[in-house]
């Protein structure tokens, strides 16, 4: 039987969304790690870009992803990451937490991924002393209480299904005196209930700002290399039909950073009393 307008419960929406992010994470992501590990591929974020440009110095491995690793320098660098115990949830392919086990000196670094896929090329790819990849769910992370300095979260809490339980484990996880370092959007309709989550959070929030303009200049940047991986991505007998429909997509979300757009990006950085 169909479900009509009154009986759509937010309930049953919430179950739908449960859903289709447990698919997301099941299926879409392990797809994604086996079309794009062949190329190396080991960012996913929008990227980001100040004005004037940050001019990270880069090695020339990384100078190609200069723009992602910006975003990961810019979020991490908002404490002093040296000798610190750093727990990354959302780690992806890995480029991120790469860069910054190599760049800020902390003493562990441990990248957590609910995708066993995206762990397994991560493992194999970054050998890096110090740095570790687990699968691990963010809503329930498996580590002790009090066991990190800081917990990196960067352009993936959007897609989670209990917002607030994420941020229950990140202080439980993180040692008095920890930070949390975070960076993710928002659509315009869910910002108010975004914010009201972070304020009642078991921390205490030191600073944020808004990061649209930033971001959209990394987009800018990459956005040859957003066709090469939409083009990597789509089987070749859609190719044709999907990639401009892909390229279309990647110029909305774009538009949507534009003020009075239906996109919020933001960074935060919070410490734990």
């Amino acid at each position: 039987m169909g479900v009509g307008a009154r009986e759509f419960h937010p309930s049953l929406l919430t179950t739908l969304q449960a859903k289709f992010l447990q698919f997301v994470y099941q299926n879409f992501y392990p797809y994604l790690t086996r079309r794009l590990r062949k190329d190396d591929v080991l960012f996913l974020n929008y990227g980001y870009e100040e004005d004037p440009p940050m001019a990270v110095p880069l090695s020339a491995d990384d100078e190609r992803d200069r723009y992602f690793i910006q975003l990961y320098h810019r979020t991490a660098t908002q404490v002093d990451l040296a000798g610190k115990s750093v727990l990354e949830v959302g780690c992806g392919h890995g480029g991120g937490a790469s860069y910054l086990a190599r760049t800020l000196r902390p003493a562990s670094y441990t990248g957590l991924d609910l995708n066993a896929t995206g762990i397994a090329f991560c493992q194999k790819r970054h050998h890096i002393s110090g740095l570790e990849f687990v699968k691990g769910d963010a809503e329930d992370l498996p580590f002790p209480d009090h066991s990190f300095d800081a917990v990196i979260n960067i352009e993936s809490s959007h897609l989670y299904h209990d917002f607030p339980r994420f941020l229950d484990e990140v202080a439980r996880v993180l040692r008095p005196g920890g930070h949390f370092l975070y960076a993710d959007f928002r659509f315009s309709d869910t910002v108010a209930g975004w914010e009201k989550q972070l304020t009642e959070a078991a921390m205490t929030m030191l600073a944020h700002r808004n990061i649209n303009d930033d971001v959209m200049r990394g987009m800018e940047k990459n956005s040859q290399w957003w066709v090469r991986v939409i083009d990597r991505l789509v089987p070749a007998f859609l190719r044709k039909w999907l990639l401009v429909r892909g390229y279309v997509l990647i110029w909305k979300v774009f538009q949507d950073m534009r003020p009075g757009g239906s996109t919020d990006y933001r960074m935060y950085c919070f410490v734990k009393a």
